[in-house]
């Protein structure tokens, strides 16, 4: 089959044997995968995959099953799927567990579908289930016009929270805006920390920036507050201050979604299919596509999210 690799000149096309799906998978034939900002740490070797997940890059698909694994229920040949995969996203083929799979709702294009996976299920996880936001509480979820950064605004706005959120240029900016946010802070510009603080802190904060943004962090996180820690753009050095942490009763912890449990992930696509999609269909929940590229343009889909153009998600079209 057709397969993205990484190779020492970059991404490029090449061969891969086709996958098989084992008990409780699904074989899925690739019509589109979102693109990650994983993605491009694997590339760069580093951020391997877990033991036995596919070399391949990649962690979300949408497409149509062609071969279901014993015990796979639910599914059949021909079914329109998406979710999320450990790897193998950027190829002909992928396996996909049954138990991530959700069935494809027609109003939706693959594209669209491929883009719901991974960004959905890192900001439920990061939001509700480990952050624990509440109706009522504050968050500043960092680089808002991301893909993860496009959805935790909406989901923090759907649970009752009042959100900031920081961006790098104008026109993220009004992005984020259009997407609920009560603040947007250009970095480039404004000191966020300082500009949080003086709107009363928050209670809750998302970080994929990491390095330098911790102590202006703490500064802005309230007594009592969580901050997670799911990228390292900035960098994997900082300096904590253990005074602010001790007498705010700060919580701080990293988060990756990749490594959790199948149960764990299970749950996640529940609450993706549940609780996201219904809101996705009634157009209360926006799919924010900034590009779509074809398989084979990989390394240009991966240097247009380096160099931080996309508005939410980049997805790359596979047949």
């Amino acid at each position: 089959m057709h397969a993205i690799e990484i190779t020492t000149h970059g991404l490029q096309r090449g061969q891969a044997p086709v996958p098989v799906a084992g008990p409780n998978q699904l074989l899925v034939q690739v019509r589109a995968a979102g693109v990650n900002r994983a993605d491009l740490m694997q590339a760069a070797g580093k951020y391997p995959p877990p033991p036995g997940e596919s070399n391949i890059l990649g962690l979300e698909i949408a497409g149509e099953v062609v071969a279901v694994g014993a015990g796979a229920s639910g599914f059949a040949i021909g079914d329109a799927v998406f979710g999320l995969v450990g790897g193998g996203a950027y190829a002909e083929f992928c396996v996909l567990d049954a138990a991530l799979a959700l069935h494809k709702p027609e109003s939706l294009t693959f594209e669209q579908a491929a883009a719901l996976p991974e960004a959905w299920m890192t900001a439920w996880f990061n939001l509700i289930e480990l952050g624990g936001l509440q109706s009522g509480e504050s968050a500043l979820i960092h680089a808002g016009a991301s893909g993860v950064g496009a959805v935790a605004i909406q989901l923090a706005k759907s649970r009752g929270a009042w959100v900031a959120t920081t961006v790098g240029s104008a026109e993220k900016a009004a992005f984020c805006r259009a997407l609920g946010a009560d603040l947007v802070v250009n970095y480039r510009e404004q000191d966020f920390a300082a500009e949080v603080k003086a709107a009363g802190g928050v209670d809750f904060i998302l970080d994929g920036v990491g390095g330098d943004y911790l102590p202006r962090n703490q500064s802005c996180l309230n007594a009592d507050g969580r901050l997670i820690l799911i990228g390292l753009l900035n960098g994997t050095s900082a300096e904590i201050n253990l005074g602010v942490m001790l007498v705010k009763r700060q919580r701080i912890r990293g988060s990756t979604l990749r490594p959790q449990p199948l149960a764990v992930k299970a749950k996640l696509a529940a609450a993706l299919r549940d609780e996201v999609l219904p809101g996705v269909l009634d157009g209360r929940i926006g799919i924010h596509i900034s590009r779509v590229f074809p398989l084979a343009e990989a390394q240009a889909a991966h240097d247009w999210v380096r160099g931080g153009h996309n508005l939410g998600k980049v997805v790359l079209r596979a047949a």
